[in-house]
């Protein structure tokens, strides 16, 4: 069935037609048709099979044919990431490039100052990250009056991990009278429930089972004594057909350990995880699309907004935390049909994840072992932390009054005391 066959306008048509596409895939044409209809929709298919062009197809057409508001912003696409609003903003020009649609995005790490003007300007379609959007909309930017559309893209990640309060708070402030759609590749029946706090007799349109990766994706478990990980990851990366190569680390000290393994090694590797700046990150995303790496180490953040054509194998270094996040890392490989490898590093203690795995997906992962590769031996010695800055002097704490101020006079806190109230401060993807 062509693209012609859902109804889309003319430019559109030609839109796609430049940007290589043929035909919809399944979550396509099962939910393009419905979303014209005004209905609210729950889309859920496997990564990598099209779902971002499946709600923005229709909303195109959709505000093509109804003329602008004034100053008014129609549309409002909410992602878990920086990375995955910044690939929601290049499907968008593309699908976009011959109407007179004028968009802008919104996300932390990066100054307010040219968000605050967008929001001002004749700006018909938001793309944001609920953390910094929520900061802007609490100072009154934007005019949301004349909403007609929300979309929640990656909405498990977004509703599980912590955004709901941000959600809520947002969708407060948005008009009631909306079309308000739900996408993401897994959606757990508890997730499921909170989607009827925002959408209003929402219709579901399913592909594959929930839990499914992509059937193009080969998948095998390594297993591997822990202090030989870094080995055998060195020694897979040496192995033919090795092209584009996308390494899961569960933390970001573990990534950037990673990665100056494989550098001191003369592997060139690019690596993407919070504790980087914007520039930083979308410099190495960009080096890896260009293939001037064929390695990015990344974290679980990347997982939700890496769009990367041709990438041969992901690995998982680190055995995921749920089984959401095995299907969403391996959704980088395999993607629009074409073939791909996910293997996944099993160490002893991991058998019982391994398992659970197993049953989630619905069948058996095939162990295997890098032939030549010792599996006995001891642990390498790993290259030494970069060098740190000098040290910084701390200001003397005033005595006596100060002190006696906060923890009551004469108390000063013992030698290997903790610090009350400390504690690290958390990271939020989207601020």
């Amino acid at each position: 069935m062509p693209f012609a066959a859902l109804g889309l306008e003319p430019r559109i048509l030609a839109a796609l037609k430049e940007a290589g596409y043929t035909e919809p895939t399944p979550i396509q044409a099962a939910a393009i048709p419905k979303i014209l209809t005004g209905v609210d929709l729950i889309g859920i298919a496997q990564t990598g099979t099209g779902k971002t062009a499946a709600f923005v197809l229709p909303m195109l057409q959709l505000l093509a044919s109804k003329p602008p508001l004034g100053r008014k912003i129609r549309v409002l696409v909410l992602a878990p990431t920086r990375e995955l609003v910044a690939q929601i903003e290049e499907n968008v020009r593309a699908y976009a490039k011959h109407l007179p649609l004028k968009m802008a995005t919104v996300y932390g790490g990066v100054g307010e100052r040219p968000q605050v003007m967008a929001l001002r300007e004749n700006v018909e379609l938001i793309v944001a990250c609920p953390g910094r959007l929520l900061d802007l909309m609490d100072q009154r930017h934007g005019d949301w009056t004349g909403l007609q559309f929300l979309v929640l893209d990656e909405a498990d990640r977004m509703l599980d991990m912590g955004f709901l309060p941000s959600i809520r708070r947002v969708v407060k402030k948005l008009p009631k009278n909306r079309q308000t759609l739900l996408f993401s590749a897994t959606l757990s029946p508890e997730i499921e429930a909170l989607t009827h706090e925002f959408l209003h007799q929402p219709h579901t349109v399913q592909v594959g089972r929930r839990s499914n990766p992509a059937e193009t994706v080969t998948q095998i478990a390594y297993e591997v004594p822990r202090h030989l990980k870094l080995a055998l990851l060195v020694s897979l990366l040496g192995q033919p057909g090795m092209d584009s190569v996308l390494v899961f680390s569960r933390t970001k000290h573990g990534a950037d350990r990673i990665a100056r393994k494989l550098e001191s090694v003369n592997i060139k590797c690019g690596t993407l995880h919070s504790n980087r700046s914007q520039n930083q990150r979308l410099r190495a995303l960009g080096e890896f699309k260009e293939g001037k790496v064929r390695v990015l180490v990344a974290t679980d953040i990347a997982a939700r907004g890496i769009d990367v054509d041709g990438i041969s194998h992901v690995i998982n270094y680190d055995f995921p935390m749920t089984n959401e996040d095995y299907v969403h890392r391996i959704g980088r490989t395999g993607r629009a049909n074409q073939v791909g490898d996910a293997l996944s590093f099993v160490c002893p203690d991991e058998h019982g994840d391994l398992r659970s795995l197993e049953r989630f997906i619905g069948r058996g992962l095939p162990r295997k072992r890098l032939e030549g590769f010792d599996y006995t031996s001891a642990a390498p010695p790993e290259p030494p932390a970069p060098p740190r800055g000098p040290r910084q002097q701390r200001p003397q704490q005033p005595r006596g009054g100060d002190v006696g101020r906060f923890r009551g006079a004469g108390q000063n806190r013992a030698p290997g005391e903790q610090r009350r109230g400390g504690g690290q401060s958390r990271s939020w993807g989207g601020r």
